[in-house]
C-alpha cells in the first residue's frame, strides 16, 4: 500500500480560471502573494502536496475570493479503503 504522500488526491485547483477572470498573470500573482513562479505553477497544475494556510490567505487576498473559489473536492467513483 502506498504512503499517504504517494497517493493521488481529489482536489481541483481553479487558479487558471481565477487568473483569467481577473486579467492577472501567474508572475503577477506570485509577486503579490510572495511565492516563486515555480511554486505557484506547481499549485496551479495540481501537483502540490500541501498548501500553507498563510499562502492560501494571501491568495484569497490577492484574488479577492474565498478558499472554495480556489480549491474544490471532486471524489472519484471508487470508494477509498477505511483505515
Amino acid at each position: 500500500m502506498p504512503a499517504d504522500d504517494e497517493e493521488g488526491h481529489e482536489i481541483e485547483v481553479h487558479l487558471d480560471k481565477l487568473l483569467s477572470e481577473r486579467g492577472m498573470t501567474v508572475t503577477e500573482l506570485a509577486q503579490r502573494v510572495g511565492v516563486t513562479n515555480v511554486n505557484l505553477s506547481v499549485l496551479k497544475n495540481g501537483r502540490a502536496k500541501a498548501i500553507r494556510f498563510t499562502t492560501l490567505t494571501r491568495l484569497c487576498e490577492a484574488l479577492q475570493c474565498q478558499p472554495g473559489d480556489i480549491l474544490s473536492y471532486t471524489p472519484t467513483t471508487k470508494p477509498r479503503p477505511s483505515r
